[in-house]
């Protein structure tokens, strides 16, 4: 079974572990829905193989800027 050292990624590739899982979901679900793999794995789980391609930086995250949302009705 592939190890994916999780404290490693957090301290070289992610600023938290907050992040790192949203990543890693992210990843799998596009792997899921049918993404090629970015590494080659011995593991068919979308979740491992998200994390392998994290730790091997094929894959990382990126902070983007807020986007402000409309004032809601209620609050005029």
């Amino acid at each position: 079974m592939p190890y994916v050292a999780l404290e490693k990624l957090i301290s070289e590739k992610t600023p938290s572990f907050y992040r790192l899982v949203l990543t890693a979901a992210a990843r799998a679900n596009e792997l899921a829905q049918g993404a090629q793999p970015l590494v080659k794995s011995e593991s068919k789980k979308a979740a491992v193989i998200a994390l392998q391609e994290i730790s091997h930086g094929k894959v990382a995250y990126q902070e983007t800027k807020a986007v402000k949302g409309k004032k809601s009705e209620k609050s005029e």
